[in-house]
């Protein structure tokens, strides 16, 4: 295992091409990703950066169990999701069985990276100050700046051997999410927010989960033309008399506009989904024609979309 310490790098993008890049150069995604390091370093954040890249993600495993756990869920076959472990390396007999463990997995022709997260000591002890947190592994009578100098000596030889080194000293946890998306994700920064639009009815009550409403009451509606009345958004009829009146045309040409504002800044934030509702008096007609739109908006701009009809069904039924 080599020492890498990976540096950020950024590009800045106009309106036109929102996009965001990676942080740093991504390797390729391994099988099995290990982290472990200094307490107060950003485990915590790690592992859920990890299960938002779609890891299966454990905390605190033996590594003793790495090659176990692998087969569990299916790694060593080849049909597994990918696999993160946070594993606590205080002892010499853990590092023991960690390299032991590493070493089952290639046998097993699983590929590995250890990631060694660190922080200088100042601020490890800052940051147990701010949170009135004792260090996890101080022993009784011991203070915090003893116990971290305690964890770094025992931690030598791991730091020494990690993969990837990240000191986390000056990143805010944000930062750390960003740096460890751009080396570990086969995705663009953007498909890594999971963007769900959806219609509904402002009759059947405001959804409480949205990041994002719009209102699109204000437009024609094609309830009120018999032929259309029984019809929904979904249907080609409704479709074309919403979307190419000219009050929709330029009500969307607005709400693209603004959706190229702020959609990379979601993702420069970290964001890991965004729910974009669009609502109109029954959730059958101009919601369900204009949230397919800009559905179809978001995935030609390289977004990662999902797109549902929440009263659809029981506008249907009347």
């Amino acid at each position: 295992m080599a020492d890498h310490t990976p540096s950020a790098s950024s590009e800045d993008k106009g309106l036109e091409n929102p996009q965001a890049t990676p942080t740093a150069a991504p390797v390729e995604t391994p099988d099995v990703v290990i982290i472990t390091g200094m307490s107060g370093a950003g485990r915590t954040e790690a592992m859920h950066t990890f299960e938002d890249l779609g890891y299966y993600v454990i905390d605190n495993l033996p590594p003793s169990m790495l090659l176990q756990l692998a087969r569990i869920v299916g790694i060593d076959t080849g049909v597994g999701r990918h696999l993160a472990v946070v594993c606590d390396l205080r002892s010499q007999g853990l590092f023991d069985e960690l390299k032991d463990g590493i070493q089952e997995l290639h046998d097993h022709e699983i590929s590995t990276k250890l990631i060694f997260l660190d922080a200088s000591d100042e601020v490890l002890r800052r940051r147990y100050a701010l949170s009135r947190r004792r260090n996890p592994i101080a022993m009784e009578g011991e203070s915090n700046v003893e116990a971290i100098a305690r964890e770094r000596h025992q931690l030598e030889n791991v730091r020494h051997g990690a993969d990837v080194t990240i000191d986390t000293s000056s990143l805010r946890p944000i930062e750390l999410r960003r740096r460890l998306q751009g080396i570990f994700s086969e995705l663009e920064e953007q498909q890594l927010m999971d963007v769900r639009v959806f219609s509904f009815g402002f009759k059947y009550g405001m959804p409480q989960e949205a990041d994002l409403m719009i209102d699109v009451r204000f437009l024609p509606n094609p309830y009120w033309d018999p032929q259309m009345r029984a019809l929904t958004g979904e249907d080609e009829k409704v479709r074309d008399f919403v979307l190419e009146h000219a009050q929709t045309k330029a009500f969307f040409s607005a709400w693209t506009h603004l959706l190229d504002a702020v959609m990379p800044g979601y993702v420069a934030e970290g964001k890991s989904s965004l729910s974009i509702a669009v609502g109109c008096s029954g959730g059958q007609h101009r919601s369900v024609a204009l949230a397919a739109a800009t559905a179809r908006y978001l995935e030609d701009e390289g977004y990662r979309v999902s797109l549902f009809h929440r009263d659809l069904p029981r506008a249907q039924r009347g």
